[in-house]
């Protein structure tokens, strides 16, 4: 099986991998190869994941001899408030792909909205597992405490909505508890993504393009990359 790539080069400082028929399926490396390299190992681990969570209505069941094939490549940079590129200081532009131009189908929405079921699973489970005092201990080197990271995770994904213009509240309303941040627009991400089906939508805002598809997967990398983060926070206070 052909695994359809695209690298983001200057992820902070890092070069990312994304599978871009997989939405949650990505890997980071020091350099190009490295990066491309990981992705074939976190492919293997995310189809375990979906089949274990899917069990026998798995997608990915009869998945073998992953072949990385390189589509496109996007290098990262910052532009000023005049969109003129600079070297430090300004708004980061983050990868847009020539596949980001294909609209979803049902099918990819459908499972999509699996796979945000799981991932969000998983990231209750393990705060579960985290009790209140280690949630707000802070970390040298690190911006955020754990619950800091939850609230982040919910914020980010009303301002992928923001993004398309398909928010149903402002910045303002966005809710402060975490949990309740968390819940309230994970929901609207799960009601909006349905009416995306089949929409060639794409959108340019402050310098960026978005769309539906970029919109999936950032929100399933966003959220897995965090859950990862919260794993490493946690081994540090043990």
């Amino acid at each position: 099986m052909q695994l359809k790539t695209g690298l983001e080069l200057n992820n902070e400082g890092r070069v990312l991998a994304w599978a871009l028929d997989f939405p949650g399926c990505f890997a980071y490396g020091e350099d190009q190869q490295e990066a491309l390299i990981r992705l074939s190992q976190a492919f293997v681990a995310y189809q375990h994941w979906v089949n274990l969570k899917a069990g026998e209505h798995s997608w990915l069941k009869e998945v073998s001899d992953i072949d990385i094939r390189l589509l496109e490549s996007f290098q990262n940079y910052l532009i000023n408030e005049k969109y003129e590129v600079v070297s430090e200081s300004g708004y980061e532009v983050n990868a847009w792909f020539q596949y980001d131009w294909i609209p979803l189908n049902q099918v990819e929405v459908n499972q999509g909205q699996l796979l945000m079921d799981w991932s969000r699973k998983d990231l209750l489970g393990l705060l579960d597992t985290i009790p209140e005092d280690l949630r707000v201990k802070k970390f040298e080197g690190e911006r955020w405490d754990i619950l800091g990271i939850v609230k982040h995770i919910g914020g980010a994904e009303w301002w992928y909505l923001d993004r398309l213009g398909l928010t149903n509240f402002s910045r303002d309303d966005v809710p402060k508890d975490a949990f309740e941040r968390l819940e309230v627009i994970r929901d609207q991400v799960k009601q909006v993504l349905p009416t995306l089906v089949g929409k060639d939508m794409v959108r340019g805002i402050e310098g960026e393009f978005w769309s539906p598809r970029k919109l999936l997967r950032r929100v399933l990398w966003h959220e897995k990359d965090h859950i990862h983060h919260i794993y490493k926070l946690k081994e540090l206070a043990t």
